[in-house]
């Protein structure tokens, strides 16, 4: 029986190191792969709900016409920021585009604070606000702005879970290695003020 000399053994040795941090290398591939779907899907949810929201505003826009037509301004602004968010050029992933992703966010956030003032302007009209029409748009408007800081939250944790792990060593050569594959996802923040208290006058 032949016996495997000290070159043999070094040998074996460098083999089995090489299969187990190839192994190595491909388990975390593949949980980076798994993390970043993850967050993509839930960045779906995300533009989902703002689609959502986006389609229901030329409803809205159309009842308040009729029974506040001289609020033009309101219903102009509101018009004009549902056709911002839609005209913003977003690369193939704005999760990974710091640039892109502050845009789009800041859209977004303008055609929630034109659909407010909207919605503050309609309170003033009793014959509207007593419609079922006008309660069932307010109603399901209501309901997609609460999706929308659900699903933004919940996009917040995956792609929080993704960028934990994408910056845990070892984890982090090997997003090293696939460059802008692994690219660091962006969060939703709180829009500048939120963290004042509202002033109340009486």
């Amino acid at each position: 029986m032949r016996t495997i000399g000290r070159t043999g053994i070094i040998t074996l040795s460098i083999l089995g190191a090489l299969v187990l941090l190839g192994g190595s290398c491909v388990l975390t591939y593949n949980k980076l792969v798994r993390l970043d779907q993850a967050a993509k899907a839930q960045w779906a949810q995300v533009e989902n709900t703002y689609q959502r929201r986006a389609d229901l505003v030329p409803n809205l826009v159309e009842t308040v016409k009729g029974a506040a037509a001289h609020e033009r301004e309101t219903l102009t602004a509101v018009t004009a920021a549902r056709s911002r968010v839609g005209q913003i050029a977003r690369p193939e992933d704005v999760t990974t585009d710091p640039e892109a992703f502050k845009k789009y966010q800041q859209a977004q956030e303008e055609l929630g604070g034109a659909l407010s003032r909207l919605l503050v302007v309609a309170e003033a009209y009793p014959t509207l606000t007593a419609t079922q029409g006008f309660r069932d748009l307010q109603a399901q408007l209501e309901g997609t702005e609460n999706r929308i800081t659900v699903e933004r939250m919940r996009y917040n944790e995956t792609a929080r879970a993704f960028d934990t792990a994408r910056a845990s060593f070892p984890t982090s050569i090997v997003a090293g290695l696939f460059g802008s594959r692994f690219a660091e996802k962006q969060y939703f923040a709180a829009k500048a003020g939120s963290d004042e208290p509202p002033k109340v006058k009486f």
